[in-house]
């Protein structure tokens, strides 16, 4: 690989901890390097070409791609011809965006982005915080909770339910990054003064989760959003026939704490003991 590269730039393969972004997990595959100028790019190691790449959101680049990367990596004909800059189609995204007059449009569309784009969804976050921060965190994310069963789309992040009890562990290995620095786990029973949302607390997590990798400088791939799912007391969510959850009113005593126990020590085997945790929207973090 460095023979290929020749030796101006450091080789990803040969990075120690400490060149990573915060120090942690090891970038292996070149994540964080992935959009500069190579002449071998570990896309072609770690990452489906042509169409898959495409709907890949942490590769795609979408009209980004240049010429050569579209020859290299199967990509002819599956994009048309342009070839636009990032800043164009951040320029582009952020027109779109506030031609949206709800708050809650304008969350769609940027984890429309996320799940699409995952580098230009946090080029456009960090370049326009002060105006992006209020949609995709707080207090955008209260009202996207409450809807989230009207307007989930696609899975973020890992829902973990009464029906995985004893089987945690084996849940935590289907998520595809085995690197994890950060959890950031909710039971979505008091969620930013809005009361008991059950599974549809997501929100909080991934949000939270964005935040950390926009301003924090935390790789997308070492952030793990995680969702119990023990119930909810919440009767309208109950009754509601676009709701994601268990219906059933939440377990307490314990049967929750038997539960939570689980997944700490799931989590621990599984990331070891230095990954961080953090608990948002539980009425009862004590148990953690």
């Amino acid at each position: 690989m460095k023979e290929i590269r020749g030796g101006g730039a450091p080789c990803v393969l040969d990075m120690d901890d400490a060149a990573t972004v915060g120090g942690g997990v090891e970038d292996t595959y070149g994540e964080d390097r992935a959009t500069e100028e190579q002449l071998v790019t570990p896309w072609t190691v770690s990452v489906a070409s042509g169409y898959n790449l495409l709907r890949d959101p942490r590769y795609n680049k979408g009209l980004a791609f240049t010429e050569k990367e579209r020859e290299t990596h199967y990509l002819r004909g599956l994009l048309p011809p342009a070839v636009t800059s990032q800043e164009l189609q951040e320029r582009k995204i952020m027109h779109n965006i506030r031609q949206y007059q709800l708050p809650l449009q304008r969350y769609m569309a940027m984890m429309d982005l996320q799940e699409g784009n995952e580098r230009l969804f946090y080029k456009l976050l960090i370049d326009n915080v002060e105006e992006l921060l209020p949609i995709v965190y707080t207090p955008t994310v209260g009202e996207a909770c409450q809807k989230y069963g009207s307007i989930f789309s696609r899975p973020q992040g890992l829902y973990i339910s009464l029906k995985e009890k004893g089987k945690i562990l084996e849940v935590l290995k289907n998520w595809p990054e085995r690197s994890i620095q950060v959890i950031v786990v909710t039971d979505g029973e008091r969620i930013l003064g809005l009361g008991d949302l059950g599974c549809q607390g997501m929100g909080i997590p991934v949000g939270k989760l964005s935040l950390y990798t926009a301003l924090g400088g935390v790789r997308p791939s070492a952030c793990l959003p995680i969702t119990l799912d023990v119930g909810t007391n919440n009767e309208e969510l109950l009754n509601d026939e676009f709701y994601i959850g268990l219906r059933q009113r939440r377990v307490t005593g314990q049967e929750y704490a038997d539960f939570l126990h689980e997944f700490m020590a799931a989590v621990k085997q599984n990331y070891g003991e230095k990954v961080l945790i953090q608990v948002r929207g539980f009425c009862k973090p004590q148990c953690l």
